[in-house]
């Protein structure tokens, strides 16, 4: 089934022209944004259930102006004939008093050119196989209830196991004289959380599922026992004698590398303020011939996906990384026009209310041609890196920190059945990028959880890859 624009912003788009058509007759540009993004959230444990909104859910509309020098925001959510004029009254007094304030105090600012838009009209409308909404909150419980308890029977290892379901149905529109774009999608993403403990040893994995999808999602919820068998498993890890080692990454693992090192190292808008090494960078190799990267909205169907970023501008596919060479970077529109490039469509906002950044959206390793097994009997001594819990980044001096959830032992290319976790891989980023000597085929990419901008700023991204051979330090 098609998955149909809000009620409200259909609604609504008469209005929105109104208004950005009489901001027009004043300002060089104006353009307004509408979001209408609902959602829910259902959990189930041994403790009980719950259901509550999603994080991501808004309804409002950010007007952008130009303000003679740069560009003045106004965001609200309540709007209507009735208040028409009194929005654009504050619109004219916010645009005013911006640039009023900002010379009265002697602050530096940047300028920006005047955005030219060219004439599209387009929509995006994707399709789902169940509507999330057509069916009960009940029933969905139910649903993951019974997974859990199914679960719960697989070992008496097991403390807890917690099963989760997110449906989030996106709507926007944008408008600006010129553009006049509109795009509806459901995403829906899924974890499993297998806790076990023995005696006072608790461990616990995940496992997560996302896609442009509706409650069929569900139905991919598979290899639970191979899930609570890695719990397990870890209740008998070791810790890892830190030092460099051959490394197999798996698309979980080598998708953060990609997030971490080209992901945030390339979002432009720290090109503009000077905190990102990769603009020295920009047509220089920094990875092994073998590696390719990509992102964008247009790159893979996944949580990352759309038709026009928050800023109006059409998602792209972007080549970072092409055989070694830094190709490209991720820019937002303000960023691309201070700096003379072209807008990747990787503007991207954590709700109406806060500013736009240049964002990363679906991003990953491209595939090669090596085999696993290939991969494995290389290794003399070495480890299979598998799954994350966390990252970190340095845009500015290209460090990495990723945290890996669990590390399978090589010895003379085969497993050895010995686990450590958890392992932290760290280094220089060109160094680990230019170690890259094995690709394998196929691609995986998740959008489970969210991105963060430094400590805030939210957005949902995916991330993957393939299988990858590396020299990684690890500790």
């Amino acid at each position: 089934m098609k998955v149909k624009l809000s009620n409200y912003l259909v609604k609504q788009k008469g209005i929105t022209k109104k208004l950005v058509d009489k901001l027009l007759e004043t300002y060089k540009y104006a353009s307004i944004q509408g979001v209408d993004t609902t959602g829910k959230t259902y959990q189930v444990s041994k403790k009980g259930s719950s259901i509550n909104d999603s994080m991501w859910a808004e309804r409002g509309f950010v007007v952008r102006v130009f303000n003679g020098i740069n560009y003045s925001e106004y965001s609200f959510n309540e709007f209507s004939e009735s208040n028409l004029e009194t929005i654009i009254k504050d619109i004219e007094s916010v645009v005013v008093n911006d640039v009023k304030m900002l010379q009265k105090q002697n602050i530096l600012f940047n300028e920006y050119p005047l955005i030219k838009d060219d004439e599209i009209q387009k929509s995006m409308v994707k399709e789902v196989e169940i509507d999330p909404s057509s069916i009960s909150a009940k029933v969905k419980i139910d649903r993951l209830t019974e997974i859990m308890n199914n679960s719960l029977k697989l070992s008496d290892l097991i403390l807890d196991f917690r099963v989760s379901f997110e449906e989030i149905h996106i709507s926007k529109i944008f408008y600006s004289g010129k553009k006049d774009l509109s795009q509806s999608m459901i995403c829906t993403s899924a974890t499993m959380a297998p806790i076990v403990k023995r005696e006072n040893n608790i461990k616990v994995v995940f496992k997560g599922y996302s896609g442009l999808k509706g409650l069929e999602l569900l139905d991919e919820l598979e290899g639970i026992e191979e899930l609570v068998q890695s719990a397990i498993e870890l209740l008998d890890a070791e810790r890892v004698i830190p030092g460099d080692y051959d490394v197999i990454c798996n698309p979980g693992v080598t998708g953060l590398i990609a997030h971490e090192a080209f992901g945030h190292g390339v979002e432009m808008d720290m090109y503009v303020k000077n905190r990102a090494k990769g603009a020295e960078y920009m047509g220089k190799k920094v990875a092994s011939e073998k590696v390719t990267m990509k992102d964008g909205a247009l790159s893979a169907e996944e949580v990352g996906t759309y038709l026009f970023d928050d800023e109006g501008t059409l998602g792209t596919d972007t080549t970072v990384i092409n055989k070694s060479i830094l190709e490209a970077g991720l820019s937002d529109l303000l960023s691309a026009l201070k700096l003379g490039t072209v807008p990747t469509g990787n503007g991207r906002r954590e709700s109406f209310e806060r500013k736009a950044y240049a964002r990363m959206t679906n991003t990953f390793f491209a595939p090669g041609d090596d085999k696993l097994e290939d991969m494995i009997a290389s290794v003399s001594k070495g480890y299979l890196l598998e799954d994350y819990n966390s990252g970190m980044e340095d845009p500015k001096n290209w460090g990495i920190q990723c945290m890996i959830a669990r590390g399978r032992e090589i010895i003379d290319g085969k497993l050895t059945g010995k686990i450590v976790a958890p392992v932290l891989l760290t280094g220089y980023v060109p160094d680990l990028l230019e170690s890259i000597s094995m690709v394998s085929g196929g691609l995986e990419l998740s959008g489970v959880g969210a991105c963060g901008k430094g400590y805030k700023e939210y957005a949902k991204t995916s991330l993957g890859g393939t299988y990858i051979k590396a020299v990684g330090r690890l500790g």
